[in-house]
């Protein structure tokens, strides 16, 4: 068992494997402390490569005595070799990591998998959630297939696909009048009253690791070599700050010759806290008040957002912003180079990786991976009138007269 304690992020202060997430002495976040001293690499390589088709075969490096039993499956995603966008930038080698893949389309499938188990090991038969979208997608379809009761909070302008991918799965949906800040906020009062477990909430710590798998999968599907950079959404800071944390765990093993990568973060202009405080040199993101097309990236008072600067300095990375058209262009660009059709969040990081490629912060010869967070059909109304349908009749000379300039250019 390499899992110790829940630790202080900030004061370094220890507590038990519980449903805690605030730190009693200086209220800093707790997360999970490990012991990894007595992991052989060698044998722990093998175990990996030897475990199943999920992110249990890291069981290891996750909260937990043995690998929990899941409902669904989460991980093990394509990390797809992306060459024509790779040219059409100037850059060496790009590879696109597609979580779309996972059971319910997005990356959330990871912490949703590790805060489900940890909240049945716990007792709970009740989880909860305050969401963007996919989380809320996530978190009712494990509770269903795990034959748990659910509430997801959701803001109650969030797109339509997401509603309808969260609601047929039987949970109590509610949409909450206000941003995704007050949804969280509201779901925080709810939890110091209410024997649930609310999984980005009071089993935040746990929830938090699933997201470490990303760099396992990447560092493994590379051949156990770590690239040489990694561009990554940013919404609370999370997910960036612990794709890092995972290439150090390996590195710590012995797994990987060395630690995370360059790391740079990618955010919508209309909601980019830690992008403006990276910009303006601050240590402290700013709240803001979302208002972009990216909504599963839109959290004006990030919880992770200084850590997340923290490392994208140290990293040699940046945090960059970028506008609703590009992040369209974006979506357009990853799609027709890649054949992955990616939502808006997904449109952030290509559009961040075209600006970086454009700004000429990546040498040519960098190994660069791009993290694709969600799947473009839930955010359908972002790619809407972006391209043209050409109307014929059902006859040859009415498709070549329509066509005729497009067929010239194809002989």
């Amino acid at each position: 068992m390499s899992v110790v304690s829940l630790s202080c992020r900030e004061c370094g202060e220890q507590y038990a494997l519980e449903a805690s997430y605030v730190c009693e002495v200086c209220f800093g976040p707790l997360e999970v402390r490990y012991d990894l001293s007595g992991l052989d690499a060698a044998e722990t390589r093998r175990k990996i490569q030897a475990g199943p088709a999920s992110i249990w075969r890291y069981a290891d490096f996750l909260p937990f005595d043995k690998p929990p039993r899941s409902a669904l499956g989460a991980g093990m995603t394509p990390l797809l070799r992306a060459d024509r966008l790779a040219r059409e930038l100037g850059l060496g080698e790009v590879w696109v990591k597609n979580d779309a893949a996972n059971p319910t389309h997005s990356f959330k499938d990871r912490v949703v998998t590790v805060a489900l188990a940890k909240a049945q090991e716990l007792g709970y038969q009740v989880v909860a959630c305050a969401s963007t979208g996919n989380l809320a997608n996530s978190v009712a379809a494990h509770a269903a297939a795990a034959g748990l009761e659910s509430y997801v909070f959701v803001p109650s302008d969030l797109e339509e696909q997401k509603i309808l991918a969260t609601g047929v799965y039987g949970t109590k949906l509610v949409a909450v009048q206000g941003s995704y800040d007050d949804v969280n906020r509201l779901c925080t009062e709810l939890s110091s009253d209410r024997d649930w477990a609310f999984v980005n909430v009071n089993l935040r710590p746990y929830y938090a690791e699933g997201s470490k798998t990303l760099a396992f999968e990447i560092a493994e599907q590379l051949g156990f070599e770590v690239p040489d950079r990694v561009v990554v959404p940013v919404a609370s800071g999370s997910l960036f700050t612990k794709i890092a944390r995972g290439f150090d765990e390996w590195h710590e093993v012995g797994l990987l010759d060395r630690g995370a990568p360059t790391m740079n973060g990618a955010q919508a202009l209309g909601c980019s806290p830690v992008a403006q405080a990276f910009e303006a040199g601050h240590e402290v993101c700013r709240p803001v008040r979302p208002k972009t097309i990216a909504k599963s990236l839109a959290i004006g008072n990030p919880a992770d957002g200084p850590y997340a600067l923290d490392l994208a300095r140290r990293s040699g990375g940046s945090i960059d912003s970028v506008a609703d058209d590009e992040i369209r262009e974006g979506i357009s660009l990853l799609a027709r180079t890649t054949g992955v059709f990616t939502e808006t969040a997904g449109g952030v990081t290509t559009a961040v990786l075209r600006k970086l490629a454009e700004r000429g912060d990546i040498d040519p010869s960098e190994r660069v991976v791009l993290v694709i967070t969600g799947e473009g059909l839930k955010t359908l109304d972002a790619v809407r009138g972006t391209f043209d349908t050409t109307v014929v009749e059902p006859t040859v000379e009415s498709f070549e007269a329509a066509l005729s300039q497009d067929l010239l250019a194809a002989a």
